[in-house]
């Protein structure tokens, strides 16, 4: 059993307090996502890894940004991390005519060099450097592979994130006990939380949803879906969530409160390019149905 709240379509959008970090681009700067190259082209033949459907949405998107706003450099951009620029690696993002969404860029001093691209979002196979690139605000995961890829749009980007740990923070799952929880949320539902990692690369992707309003583009269907999955129930613990996000001024596209239930069945009808989550049984969730999983560490 599950709760799918509604979202208003536009919620009134407020100015951020001074505590509040923004990781959002300026008029005209690109989106920069940094990925292991190895999870875009495997290492064996350099078919196509798990980040390889996202990045190929990424492109789509853009497509469809330009289209409307011809001029505006305010697009994805993908970094690829990788030690060596072979030709293999350049003939594969040109066999997938991703010359004008990627680059390539050296593993060397990364986090330094993420910081100094205003880097939004960063992918990698390896722990440690996901939990350093967190360390430094910089929103970030551990990508897995499902053994089965399940299929996802082509045309569409759609991006699920876990609510606490991720886009808010952890401050109510360290109430202890469910009792607990449950009368921490009821007294403080209209209490915003603080951010979690992921609130600066949800606000990033919220500004280029709200861009095909400026061309009164309310009939086309918005190329970027967003979803909050999250084990928070539908009652106050829900309502809090959103309450948050209301008070940052961001909407959400669809929200689903499972109350402890498996994440798995909702992941499998929204079918995301990318999963974010803190807790390795959601993942597993994700994975069994073939749905990338990315894990974000908070210990």
């Amino acid at each position: 059993m599950f709760n799918r709240l509604s979202i208003p379509e536009a919620l009134e959008t407020k100015t951020q307090s001074p505590g509040h970090a923004l990781r959002e681009p300026e008029t005209g700067s690109p989106v920069i996502i940094a990925i292991s190259a190895k999870l875009v082209f495997t290492e064996q033949n350099m078919s196509p890894g798990p980040a390889f459907s996202f990045v190929k949405a990424l492109k789509a998107v853009n497509a469809k940004l330009r289209a409307h706003y011809p001029e505006s450099q305010e697009l994805f951009k993908v970094i690829l991390i990788h030690d060596d620029r072979s030709d293999v690696l350049n003939k594969s993002i040109k066999k997938h005519n991703l010359e004008n969404l990627t680059e390539i860029m050296s593993g060397e001093d990364l986090i330094n060099k993420l910081k100094g691209n205003n880097t939004h979002l960063y992918l990698s196979e390896s722990k440690e450097m996901v939990k350093e690139a967190l360390k430094n605000k910089i929103a970030a995961a551990v990508m897995k592979t499902p053994g089965e890829m399940a299929e996802v749009s082509e045309s569409e980007l759609r991006i699920a994130f876990d609510g606490d740990a991720v886009l808010f923070s952890n401050e109510s799952v360290r109430v202890k006990g469910l009792p607990g929880f449950l009368r921490n949320e009821r007294e403080k539902v209209n209490d915003p939380m603080k951010e979690g990692p992921f609130k600066g690369f949800l606000q990033v992707l919220v500004k280029l949803q709200r861009k095909r309003h400026d061309k009164e583009l309310f009939d086309k269907k918005c190329p970027i879906r967003t979803y909050l999955v999250t084990s928070r129930g539908g009652g106050c613990p829900g309502f809090r969530a959103l309450n948050t996000l209301r008070d940052w001024g961001l909407e959400i596209d669809e929200a689903f409160c499972l109350g402890g239930s498996n994440k798995g069945p909702i992941l499998e009808m929204i079918k995301p390019h990318v999963f974010f989550d803190d807790q390795d049984s959601h993942i597993k969730d994700a994975l069994t149905i073939g749905i990338v999983g990315c894990h974000v560490p908070n210990k």
